[in-house]
């Protein structure tokens, strides 16, 4: 048994690239059945190694059993060893995460820091094809996409998984075949956390049901992996004939959209980089049939339709944002709030309403396209009422505006005219006056 695996772990090594001969590996060995038998088997393989062992201080006498136990282990093959301990309780406290996700963030960054810091090559843990499907059947449990179906990676930033080929009875045998001890951890046999209760209630009774259920599925792994890198492959392909880059500002166009399948498949993994999760794609999805001026707003960035694209802004950039409205547009998404266009008859108008967040300009003076942007220093209008032009700054002076407020000003132009400081004055070469027959009614609802 012990010549198969050694083979079977040289073989692996080689299929998947995992290190260099002669690289120094940095083993995180527990102590446990699964680590002792990965350091016994690089040990007889003549691969040079140090051994990384984290006191968690959750089991107490346990836990400094198990530290003993390695560093017995360590002078048994005359290895360098590294340990640490973690108050893994004050972490979760602090960090307000569970158990499982305490421990995997303490030890995989401080194991991170020794390799870095004492020059090995890699790290190596002890996972093996029980531990995989183990993690393939918990995510396709919680739902997953195919990132979730090729488990483990034998290869992850500096981390290798070198007995991924290897079932947990193999493991054993050679254990015992080579009459090697081991501590075991109480944790791991009871169904207190999620992994064990896979390992001990769900897959016993799929064993029994197919006795060769775990290097089937193993197998089964291996294809998902390699189809995701076919699926990574067409993906890319879509991305370069959908993705156009203006500075900041990417671009979707619509029609080439719509017509790529599977549409959903793709507007997620061109979406998701840009902040959009699962739930929000059916939401950039329904911007296609809609005007010109609808938005998402995702984690990073604002994703809207503007004529025959979709725009895609980070929100860090809002405030420098140009939004472009034509005349067919009846409404307007901004950073700070909600624009209202309309064009009626000057006769059907009225009274001019006196609110300060309505505009009534006269018509036949607008040129197109508007441009709804934050004001900038330079701007200057003739506020409505003045026959003299007033720098917006000294405007804002005057008005006994806080920096927040000024910072908040957005203005309308048209043709680099500022027509409205919106929310506040009209410029008086846009007003309505006796000959006025069409206006242009402007309405900003702010989002607070």
């Amino acid at each position: 048994m012990h010549k198969d695996l050694l083979t079977g772990l040289r073989e692996y090594i080689t299929r998947e690239r995992l290190f260099a001969a002669g690289q120094p590996l940095l083993l995180a060995v527990s102590g446990g059945a699964d680590s002792v038998a990965m350091t016994h088997l690089f040990h007889k393989a003549g691969v040079p190694f140090a051994i990384a062992h984290c006191n968690f201080q959750l089991r107490g006498t346990e836990s400094e059993r198990d530290e003993q136990f390695v560093r017995q282990l360590a002078e048994t093959y005359k290895a360098p060893l590294y340990t640490t301990r973690f108050d893994t309780a004050a972490y979760m406290e602090q960090h307000r995460v569970s158990l499982q996700v305490a421990a995997r963030e303490l030890r995989y960054q401080w194991l991170e820091d020794t390799r870095a810091a004492e020059g090995y090559a890699w790290i190596a843990t002890a996972h093996h094809m029980q531990d995989n499907v183990e993690t393939v059947l918990m995510n396709f449990c919680k739902g997953t996409g195919l990132a979730g179906l090729h488990g483990i990676l034998p290869v992850q930033g500096k981390i290798i998984r070198p007995l991924l080929f290897a079932q947990k009875e193999e493991l054993l045998a050679y254990i015992n075949e080579q009459g090697l001890s081991f501590v075991e951890d109480s944790s791991n046999i009871t169904d207190k956390y999620t992994r064990n209760f896979f390992r001990h209630r769900v897959l016993p009774p799929i064993l029994e049901a197919y006795p060769a259920a775990v290097p089937h599925m193993a197998g089964t792994i291996e294809r998902v992996r390699e189809a995701e890198l076919l699926y990574q492959e067409a993906v890319t392909r879509h991305k370069k004939k959908l993705l156009v880059q203006q500075g900041n500002t990417f671009m979707v166009p619509v029609l080439k959209l719509q017509q790529t399948a599977p549409l959903h498949t793709i507007a997620y993994e061109l979406f998701r980089e840009f902040g959009c999760s699962p739930a929000q794609v059916s939401q950039v999805l329904e911007l296609l049939q809609s005007e010109s001026g609808r938005y998402v707003a995702t984690a990073t960035h604002r994703i809207i339709r503007n004529r025959q694209w979709l725009l895609i802004t980070p929100l860090a950039q809002q405030e420098a944002a140009v939004i472009v409205i034509e005349k067919e547009q009846s409404h307007v998404h901004a950073a700070g709030g909600h624009l209202k266009l309309r064009i009626q008859d000057r006769a059907a108008l009225g009274s001019i309403p006196a609110a300060v967040n309505v505009a009534c300009l006269d018509s036949k003076h607008i040129r197109y396209p508007l441009l709804l942007r934050r004001w900038k220093q330079g701007d200057y209008f003739y506020p409505l009422g003045m026959a003299k032009k007033k720098k917006l700054s000294r405007f804002f002076i005057d008005q006994k505006l806080s920096l927040p407020q000024k910072d908040n000003v957005w203005v309308l132009e048209s043709a680099k005219r500022v027509v409205w400081v919106v929310g506040m004055r009209i410029d008086d070469r846009f007003k309505i006056t006796e000959g006025t027959q069409e206006v242009l009614c402007l309405e900003w609802t702010a989002n607070y």
